[in-house]
């Protein structure tokens, strides 16, 4: 089945939902449809978001608003939606956002944002955020998305999807987006609750997790999660002989363990969260010896992070962050390095990053008259460790480094009418390995009718090289150090147009336009053949994102998307890689019987995607079910899920170091849990 004829199933599926808004009316993209309260947001610290109702974010401008008055692109994606529709990863929650794709290699799983996702880039232009938390590792700034990511899905409450250039704000990283995670507290939880699933490939998983809110206002939560997965059965035709298995291979595997502890009390909140990941490498990249087990990857990270927020008067508050994370990367990649026709001569590689860093941040937030908001604070962090190494017979490489920055921001939200308001911000960053970078961003939000406002946005920033693209070589065999890398920017422009129908609906409409310079992009050097890393590429982007939302008080609720997006290389006008030009979202949850049984339906589409080889990837339509049964006592959740339910074949684009030009995808496969709380 092809992937238009599965959308045109999906659009048929969801034809009697799309008749429904026609006389409805709406609120915000969110789980709850409730009004704002009346008192001063921007004083309410991140700890007390689980109290305001859902249509609000924080991390867009570091402070509490409504999404339609926030200067940017706003998704939010609550709890409910991401148990309901079954999504087992950060990456997957954020792929059902406009403007959101994926590509996984068989081992990470990346995202690609409004047509940009470089090939062997680590997503190092996306920021991503735990509770304000900064989660992009120090040696290549790579967040993590899939089972690597630090929480468990089932302890999320909200995921804030800010589009657009977040340095203004957040420093370097923040180009393309930020992603802010916000994690579940004690009461949200009420009690102890035990979870276990199965599904294919022999997956299983638990968790236990309790929390609870004592007297005097403390909060608790402990969880501790396991996962373990055989991984699918793959055949890859590039290695179709008999001396490489006939293409087939089953290191697919894939298992994490993760502790998490949430305490709150009064103006404090303290968050300890570890996750420990072992994955099998089954694609055979960079050359190394196809199907062979001992070839894997672990990754590790660990946070503590401690927030302080206090109200100082009626109309000023203050907040300070501090945090210390570890991550390590660890990989064993299985070589051949025998002669041809000699006997094989298998050597395992050894890879490794090591970082820690410590990260303080200190904000003050005011209103000292009616209809002016002020925001100004300065972060610092010092790495502590920043170590790459490779090695196996020889070392090629045993790199230890240390460094600094610190940044100073300010945003102005001032009401120059009263249906007008001005947005503006900036932000220095100084490092000690690139020197410093300016970051401004401008917004205009005029109420163009009481429920329909309009958003024209203008933003700057920068991505500074990281010590992966700074300092990493093989010794001389395919990879040498940069020399003279600056960092990268990013400008935008952005118009953005949000329709309030009524308390049932909500319609946006956004257009944008973006230029990044100087991109940091790895090229072969035509001297001696060796790959680096150079200032080297420009690329523009224009595209437009249309989003209507629904919520009904029968429990129906439903996401439309469509997004659209034509990114090119400014020197060659050729294309980007991985670039889906079309990108379709249709999504519905339907209370079957109130209030016990529910069903959520997810249809992504993708048009084709442009390969390394200049080939393309075809377009594709998944289409995903859960069913989700909830006891009279609510203390019993049954839930079943089907994942690309109609077996659709596709792939993604593969990036340089594989032989694949695309990487197949599992078929139709399911997942069944079981929650119980006590």
């Amino acid at each position: 089945m092809t992937a238009r004829k599965t959308l045109s199933i999906a659009i048929l599926f969801l034809c009697p939902t799309v008749s429904i808004w026609a006389g409805s009316h709406g609120s915000a993209e969110t789980d709850s449809y409730e009004s704002v309260p009346d008192t001063d947001l921007f004083e309410m610290p991140i700890e007390q978001l689980m109290d305001v109702s859902i249509d609000t974010v924080y991390g867009a401008s570091k402070r509490v608003e409504k999404v339609t008055e926030a200067p940017a692109s706003v998704t939010v994606i609550t709890a409910e939606e991401i148990r309901r529709y079954g999504y087992r990863t950060l990456a997957e929650v954020l792929r059902s956002a406009p403007g959101f794709y994926i590509n996984y290699d068989r081992n990470y799983n990346f995202m690609g944002v409004r047509g940009f996702r470089r090939p062997g880039d680590y997503d190092s232009r996306i920021l991503l955020l735990v509770d304000g938390h900064r989660i992009n590792n120090n040696v290549g700034d790579a967040p993590a998305f899939g089972t690597d990511f630090l929480l468990d899905t089932d302890l999320i409450e909200r995921v804030e999807i800010i589009r657009g250039p977040g340095s203004a704000l957040y420093g370097s990283n923040a180009v393309l987006a930020v992603i802010n995670v916000i994690t579940k507290r004690g009461a949200a939880v009420g009690g102890l609750e035990l979870a276990g699933q199965t599904g294919s490939f022999d997956a299983q998983k638990g968790r236990i997790t309790y929390g609870e809110r004592f007297d005097k206002g403390i909060e608790l939560l402990l969880s501790a999660g396991t996962y373990d997965s055989g991984g699918s059965k793959l055949y890859f035709r590039e290695f179709d002989s008999p001396e490489t298995y006939n293409g087939r291979v089953d290191n697919d595997d894939d298992r994490f363990d993760k502790l998490v502890a949430h305490v709150s009390w009064g103006d404090l909140s303290l968050l300890l969260a570890h996750n420990a990941r072992e994955k099998g490498i089954p694609t055979a990249p960079w050359g190394i010896v196809f199907g062979d087990h001992r070839s894997r990857t672990w990754d590790d990270m660990t946070l503590a992070g401690l927030t302080y927020a206090h109200e100082l008067s009626d109309r000023y508050s203050v907040r300070a962050r501090a945090q210390y994370a570890r991550s390590d990367y660890d990989g064993r990649y299985v070589y051949d390095y025998a002669e041809d026709g000699d006997e094989p001569d298998l050597v395992v590689n050894k890879d490794y990053w090591k970082g820690r860093w410590w990260e303080g941040e200190l904000q003050v937030t005011g209103s000292p008259v009616d209809g002016h908001t002020i925001t100004v604070g300065t972060e610092i962090r010092y790495n502590v460790r920043q170590d790459q190494a490779n090695w196996d017979e020889e070392v090629y490489l045993n790199d230890r480094r240390h460094s600094h920055n610190w940044g100073v921001y300010a945003q102005d939200s001032i009401s120059l009418l009263e249906k007008l308001t001005f947005v503006a911000g900036i932000r220095h960053d100084e490092y000690s390995t690139v020197g410093g970078a300016t970051s401004p961003r401008l917004a205009l939000i005029y109420d163009l009718l009481d429920d329909t406002k309009l958003k024209l946005l203008y933003g700057e920033a920068f991505r500074a090289p990281n010590t992966y693209e700074l300092y990493y070589h093989d010794g001389g065999s395919t990879q040498k150090t940069a020399v003279d890398l600056d960092s990268e920017t990013i400008r935008t422009y952005e118009a953005i147009l949000e329709r309030q129908f009524n308390r049932h609906i909500r319609a946006t409409a956004s257009g944008f336009y973006y230029v990044m310079e100087d991109l940091i992009d790895q090229y072969v050097d035509p001297n001696d053949g060796l790959l680096v890393f150079r200032n080297l590429g420009e690329v523009r982007a224009k595209g437009a994102e249309l989003a209507l939302l629904g919520r009904w008080d029968s429990g129906l609720q439903s996401r439309v998307s469509y997004s659209y997006v034509h990114a090119e290389d400014e020197d060659t006008g050729a294309t980007l890689v991985d670039s889906p030009k079309h990108l379709v979202k249709l999504n519905l949850l339907m209370p079957i019987v109130r209030e016990r049984l529910f069903a959520g339906v997810e249809v992504l589409y993708d048009s084709k995607a442009k390969t390394l080889a200049g080939d393309y990837a075809d377009d594709f339509a998944l289409t995903n079910l859960t069913f989700t049964y909830v006891s009279a006592s609510r203390r019993l959740e049954i839930a079943a899920s089907v994942y690309n339910l109609l077996d659709v074949d596709y792939a993604f684009p593969g990036f340089g170091e594989h032989v694949q030009d695309t990487i197949e995808q599992d078929g139709r496969t399911f997942r069944v849990g079981l929650t119980y709380r006590f």
